[in-house]
């Protein structure tokens, strides 16, 4: 049965917040809570800076990085995770996450790069995930992330991300398209994939479109609807998991804003039908008990 009474940060349904949307009324979307990666609005002021501070009175907020790269062979960045926990400080922030991958080395790349799966990589980025939770006084949520290329495997992706996890003592971020793209691309079974994560580390979830290079190449670019067989995996990671928070991802190609409201509604309606499944469900074992 879904777990309906583990504590999350956040509830409900979500969407990443972009500079695109000020002037929208977001109170219309009916969201729960929003996204914002920091690394765009730290310092930021004028009439950014009072928009993001009207929002983050309003609404519950989430963070998740881009360029913390945890998994670089570059010292880690110990000036931003400083600047996220006065930034968190700032505007009550719930959550923070990251991407299981890096992105630089001595300089920015502009890009996640997939961390070799192997027990040695496994080991390192613990390590640093360990420091950086030391330094922001708060735990990190990290993100299954898309990938299209394993260099060095050793072990399979959900054996090293479970490996970090437990070493780190972290939190998970579970996107679940990311999930859906790796299953083509590497050719493993997504549900065996979700069912072998740790439903005690998982603090929210994201959902986004992708694009379609070729029927067994798929590209997460955050740029179109989320399609049909995600929205499924997502319908079942809520049966397995119960009905986690999630946040809608658009980064590209953003439509108006009452197109993004019903794939947030969407999540809604999936999510009020596991719990909803799940109360009836109850309600049955105690009449069939009688």
């Amino acid at each position: 049965m879904p777990n309906s009474t583990r504590e999350y940060p956040v509830n409900g349904a979500g969407l990443g917040l972009r500079r695109s949307m000020m002037g929208e009324d977001l109170s219309l979307a009916q969201v729960d809570f929003l996204e914002v990666a920091p690394e765009n609005w730290i310092g930021v002021g004028g009439r950014y800076g009072r928009w993001l501070r009207e929002y983050t009175e309003r609404f519950p907020f989430v963070i998740h990085g881009l360029s913390l790269s945890i998994g670089s062979p570059a010292p880690l960045d110990e000036a931003l995770l400083l600047s996220i926990k006065a930034f968190m400080r700032e505007h009550d922030i719930r959550c923070y996450s990251e991407h299981l991958s890096y992105c630089s080395d001595h300089g920015h790349l502009y890009d996640l790069l997939p961390i070799p799966f192997t027990e040695e990589a496994a080991h390192y980025v613990a390590g640093r995930i360990r420091r950086a939770q030391d330094i922001l006084e708060r735990r990190i949520a990290l993100e299954n992330v898309s990938y299209y290329a394993a260099p060095g495997q050793e072990m399979r992706e959900v054996e090293f991300l479970n490996a970090v996890l437990a070493e780190a003592d972290c939190d998970l971020l579970l996107d679940v398209n990311n999930i859906y793209v790796n299953a083509i691309n590497h050719q493993y079974d997504p549900l065996e994939f979700l069912h072998a994560l740790p439903a005690e580390r998982i603090r929210y979830a994201h959902v986004a479109g992708h694009y379609d290079e070729a029927e067994d190449l798929k590209v997460d670019t955050h740029g179109a609807p989320v399609i049909d067989p995600v929205w499924q995996l997502l319908q079942r990671a809520y049966e397995h998991f119960g009905p986690i928070p999630t946040l809608l991802e658009r980064d590209f190609n953003i439509p108006p804003l009452p197109e993004l409201c019903q794939e947030v509604a969407r999540i809604r309606d999936y999510q009020c039908a596991v719990t909803q499944s799940g109360s009836n469900a109850a309600v049955a074992e105690v009449s069939g008990g009688r």
